[in-house]
């Protein structure tokens, strides 16, 4: 493998940087916001989910107990 000295190295960094397409305020407040919304409902279906086996499996229960 090559070594590249520190200078060069430095360079290339700068250079594929540079490259980077930053995305607007307005992007990151979006996305966030959608992310935090899909977090919501996952969580409320994860919820519901619990909710319906453990009436479930109570109902099961009470049967036999």
């Amino acid at each position: 493998m090559a070594r590249t000295n520190p200078l060069q190295f430095i360079q290339q960094v700068r250079a594929e940087v540079a490259k980077v397409i930053w995305p607007t305020r307005r992007e990151v407040l979006l996305t966030t916001v959608m992310v935090l919304i899909m977090a919501a409902l996952t969580a409320v279906f994860f919820a519901l989910v619990d909710l319906g086996i453990r009436s479930g499996l109570q109902g099961i229960l009470s049967l036999f107990g």
